[in-house]
């Protein structure tokens, strides 16, 4: 099956061009924030990392738990609380924009639910902006997170198809990358019907028998694995209320005490952008190599397997890993392609909060994760590769580990036996390639971790092209 959504994937970047040393994305995000807390949770951790990316829209939208209203209000205290720390977070890395510059991009959309705030009259500040954003003369797509309902970006597109030519409407459709943090109106459903052609990541949403629950997106700090009673898999100690407000809120500055206590779940919009953080790991392009935000496959209408209303074009949605648990035993899980990263997630964020009010000399910053060879080898069954971490670095001076991790579901071989790679937690380390009937490839997943508090982690992807 993995021959066919590879076949599905040819108007993606070649790997060649994946792995090159990405540009600045372009970020637009939707957001239903006032509906329960984890929408403010998000945004303070987003705005940590907003030097990565240019931030080209905060759009307070509506969604299903929040009908009648937006509240762009809150994004600009959170912004401002921003602005009280950006000079601290200079110190540590380049690149934080002007307050000013994100508290002009902060719109709100139409108050209204759904598939009520899309067609004749139902323009807003949000829908406006959107086109504006898109029509700008960079090629660059437009990385488009929806935390809440998507019907302010179908306002944008409805427009966009009634004032302009199909292929003109074709180009506009083209730079966007939507993620939807599951379908949390009736307008991701009709986005994806109408615009067959737009690039769209989404989880089970509220109309799909339920599973809902079971979305990859709730990986982020859920431990329960509902079919398997006992499950030992993520630790919870990391994402409760106790760790966050130790690590995160108290005595961490002005934006760590933005972020509310948990009610539902923790940051459950975080996904949507995790995979546009520059950590070597994540190739934003390419969903189903996975990343902190999750691993996704393109589903066929015939091969979809959570949706209870017809697609009737190809869906990024939710794929599931192997990962061990806590009590030692194997499981298939979407959400563990997110949580199997949690402990370099969470301590990243708590060493960037850290950057909001310390010197730089009195924090940790993220190794330099290097390779001694190219991210891609082409290699032959039963030959020997060596893999090497040669010029990893620490801008800290701490110790570094490595880890050398056979990404399994990343790839497309598919055998039952596991390679076993010779001294997986050194510098260098080896492995055996298997026997190959065709060609396959698999992902290696170099992680080097410094011995700094809190301990941070950088990634290098190394892709063999297998052949028989």
């Amino acid at each position: 099956m993995k021959h066919v959504f590879l076949l599905l994937l040819t108007f993606l970047p070649l790997l060649a061009t994946a792995q090159q040393t990405p540009q600045k994305v372009r970020v637009l995000v939707l957001t239903d924030i006032e509906n329960e807390p984890d929408d403010a949770q998000s945004m303070v951790r987003f705005l940590t990392y907003v030097n990565q990316w240019d931030v080209e829209g905060l759009i307070a939208t509506t969604s299903v738990h929040q009908r009648n209203r937006v509240a762009p209000e809150r994004i600009r205290r959170i912004v401002e609380a921003y602005g009280k720390v950006r000079n601290n977070l200079l110190l540590h890395e380049k690149g934080y924009p002007e307050t000013e510059a994100l508290l002009r991009i902060i719109k709100p959309s139409v108050a209204k639910y759904g598939m009520n705030a899309v067609g004749p009259g139902n323009d807003s500040e949000g829908s406006e902006h959107i086109i504006s954003v898109v029509d700008k003369a960079d090629p660059r797509p437009v990385w488009v997170p929806v935390w809440g309902g998507a019907n302010c970006l179908a306002q944008a597109l409805w427009k966009v198809r009634q004032t302009r030519t199909p292929d003109e409407l074709d180009r506009f459709v083209a730079k966007l990358r939507v993620y939807t943090i599951s379908d949390q109106d009736d307008s991701g459903p009709w986005l994806r019907k109408t615009f067959p052609n737009l690039f769209f990541i989404v989880s089970p949403g509220i109309h799909d028998r339920g599973a809902y629950e079971y979305s990859t997106w709730r990986g982020i700090s859920g431990d329960v694995f509902p079919f398997a009673p006992g499950f030992a898999g993520p630790d919870s100690s990391i994402v409760n209320n106790a760790w966050l407000d130790a690590n995160i809120r108290k005595n961490h500055g002005p934006l760590g005490a933005e972020h509310p206590h948990t009610v539902y779940i923790m940051e459950g919009d975080t996904p949507s952008f995790f995979n546009l953080i520059v950590n070597g790991l994540s190739v934003p392009e390419r969903p189903d190599w996975g990343g902190w935000g999750g691993r996704y496959e393109l589903y066929t209408p015939r091969t979809r397997k959570w949706f209870s209303e017809p697609e009737t074009r190809p869906i990024w949605s939710d794929a599931e890993d192997q990962v061990k648990g806590k009590d030692g035993n194997y499981y298939d899980s979407n959400k563990a392609t997110i949580w199997r990263w949690r402990q370099h997630y969470q301590n990243d964020f708590a060493a960037r909060i850290d950057w909001t009010v310390k010197p730089y000399n009195e924090a940790n910053h993220p190794p330099v994760a290097k390779l001694g060879h190219a991210n891609e080898i082409r290699v032959k069954s039963g030959e020997t590769v060596t893999l090497s971490a040669d010029g990893s670095s620490d801008p800290d001076g701490n110790a570094l580990t490595y880890e050398w991790i056979y990404y399994r579901e990343a790839g497309t071989f598919e055998s039952a036996r596991l390679p076993i790679i010779k001294n997986k937690d050194q510098k260098v380390a080896t492995l055996v390639v298997p026997k190959a009937l065709v060609p396959e490839t698999m992902h290696i997943i170099l992680a080097v971790t410094d011995n700094g508090t809190p301990a941070l982690t950088r990634y290098q992807r190394v892709i063999l092209t297998v052949m028989p």
